[in-house]
C-alpha cells in the first residue's frame, strides 16, 4: 500500500482557522487529521501541503518511520512551529488510516483504553456581557448547569491593555487592574462553588513580577492551576518563578512546548504538576502518548490543550483514554455552528464529558464539500488572545 495524495483545507473556526487534512492511498483507504495552529494559519497550511508531498509513495502503515523521517528532514528549517504542526496532522491522519485498515480505534493502537469517558473543562464560555463580575458569574453558572465541572478563563484579558497589540505597559498591570482581575476570578469561584475546578490563564502575557503577585494572590481561591505564567523560552526562569509561588498553586504549561525533547528540562526541574501539550502542535497522537509516558515518570498529569477543530478534540480524547496519568481535556463550549457538520458524525459530548466511539480509527470522516463552504479567513490580525 502506498500514499497517493494528501489534501489540505483551511476552515474558519470560532477563534482562528483550522488546518484539516486527508491522506489517500492506492487501495482506497483514507485517514483524516488536523494540524491547526495560529496565528499565521497560511504558514501552517503551506507546511502541511509540503510535508504531505514528501510522504507520497510511502507505506502509510509505517507511522513512526514517517514521523521520524519528517522530523529529521524538516529539522533543517526548525524542529518546532509550522513543520511540527504539519507532522502532527499527518501523524493523526496515519493513525486514523491504520485504525480503519485494522478495524480498531486509535486508542487501541496507542495501547488500549483506561477509560471511555473523558472529563472536559470548558473554555470560551465567557463571550457575552461586559466582562464584569456579574456577567462572568452568570455565564459560569450556565457552564456548570451543562454538566462541566471545570472551566478556564483569563481574568487579565480585558483590562485596559490588549494582548498582542499594546506592549507599552511592559505586560504589567496597575494595582486597580490587579484588583479587577482578582474580583473577576473570585466572582467565578463564588458562582460555581468549591467542587468545580477553575483554571486561570495568563497566556504568558504578564511580566514575572506581576505574574508572581497575581499567582500568590489567587491562591486563596483554590485555583486548579495557574497557566503559562511565563513563556516557554527559559525553563530555569520558570523554576525561579515556581520557587517564589505559593506551593498551594499548581502551574500548568505545555501548549507552546513541542515533542518529548521540549518538555524534558521542565520535568527535570519539577516546575509543574500538570502539562497541556496540544495534539496539533506537539507531534500528534503518537508523540503526545510518548510525552505522557515521560510525564508519568515525574508524577505529572496530562491535560491536553484543545482550542482547535473537531478532529483535535477526538484525537486528544483517544490519547487521554490510553494513559493512566490523565486529568482533564480542554473543550470549546462556544464554537462555529459548522463544527459538527464538517465531520460525518457530531462530537459526542454528554454531561461535560467526551464519549469515545469504538469505531475504527478516529471514528469519523471529513466532509470535503462542507469544509469548502467555510474557508478560513486570512487577516493579519488572525487570532486574538482571549
Amino acid at each position: 500500500m502506498k500514499i497517493t495524495d494528501v489534501k489540505v483545507w483551511l476552515v474558519e473556526g470560532i477563534k482562528y482557522n483550522w488546518t484539516m487534512l486527508k491522506i489517500y492511498t492506492d487501495e482506497g483507504y483514507t485517514g483524516v487529521g488536523e494540524a491547526t495552529n495560529w496565528p499565521g494559519s497560511p504558514m501552517i497550511e503551506a507546511a502541511t501541503r509540503h510535508a504531505g508531498e514528501r510522504i507520497i509513495g510511502m507505506n502509510p502503515m509505517q507511522i513512526d518511520y514517517i514521523w521520524t523521517k519528517l522530523y529529521r528532514d524538516l529539522n533543517w528549517v526548525g524542529p518546532f512551529g509550522a513543520s511540527m504542526c504539519a507532522i502532527s496532522g499527518i501523524d493523526m491522519a496515519l493513525l486514523d488510516l491504520k485504525g480503519k485498515i485494522l478495524g480498531v480505534p486509535v486508542y487501541d493502537l496507542l495501547g488500549g483504553s483506561f477509560r471511555k469517558e473523558i472529563p472536559l473543562y470548558a473554555n470560551y464560555w465567557f463571550l457575552n456581557g461586559d466582562f464584569n463580575e456579574a456577567d462572568y458569574a452568570a455565564q459560569a453558572r450556565k457552564v456548570v448547569e451543562k454538566g462541566f465541572t471545570g472551566l478556564k478563563f483569563d481574568p487579565f484579558a480585558h483590562t485596559n491593555y490588549f494582548y498582542g497589540n499594546d506592549l507599552s505597559s511592559n505586560l504589567a498591570l496597575t494595582p486597580s487592574q490587579m484588583d479587577h482581575s482578582y474580583a473577576i476570578a473570585k466572582s467565578v469561584r463564588q458562582a460555581v462553588g468549591s467542587d468545580v475546578d477553575i483554571m486561570i490563564e495568563t497566556h504568558a502575557m504578564l511580566n514575572a513580577k506581576t505574574a508572581i503577585t497575581m499567582g500568590n494572590r489567587l491562591a486563596d481561591l483554590n485555583i486548579t492551576w495557574f497557566e503559562e505564567p511565563l513563556g516557554p523560552e527559559n525553563p530555569d526562569m520558570l523554576k525561579a518563578f515556581r520557587d517564589r509561588l505559593n506551593p498551594e498553586v499548581s502551574i500548568c504549561v505545555g501548549e507552546r512546548h513541542y515533542t518529548r525533547y521540549g518538555i524534558q528540562r521542565l520535568l527535570e526541574l519539577g516546575v509543574c504538576d500538570i502539562m497541556m501539550p496540544d495534539i496539533t502542535r506537539c507531534g500528534g497522537p503518537s508523540e503526545m502518548k510518548r510525552m505522557a509516558t515521560m510525564m508519568e515518570t515525574y508524577n505529572v498529569m496530562l491535560a491536553p490543550h484543545n482550542p482547535n477543530g473537531p478532529l483535535s478534540t477526538i484525537a486528544s480524547a483517544h490519547v487521554c483514554a490510553s494513559v493512566p496519568n490523565f486529568f482533564r481535556q480542554e473543550f470549546m463550549v462556544t464554537d462555529v455552528p459548522w463544527r459538527d457538520t464538517i465531520i460525518d458524525e457530531p462530537l459526542a459530548i454528554k454531561n461535560g464529558k467526551f464519549i469515545i466511539s469504538d469505531k475504527p480509527g478516529l471514528g469519523v470522516d471529513l466532509l470535503e464539500d462542507e469544509m469548502e463552504k467555510h474557508p478560513g479567513l486570512i487577516t493579519a490580525k488572525e487570532g486574538f488572545y482571549v
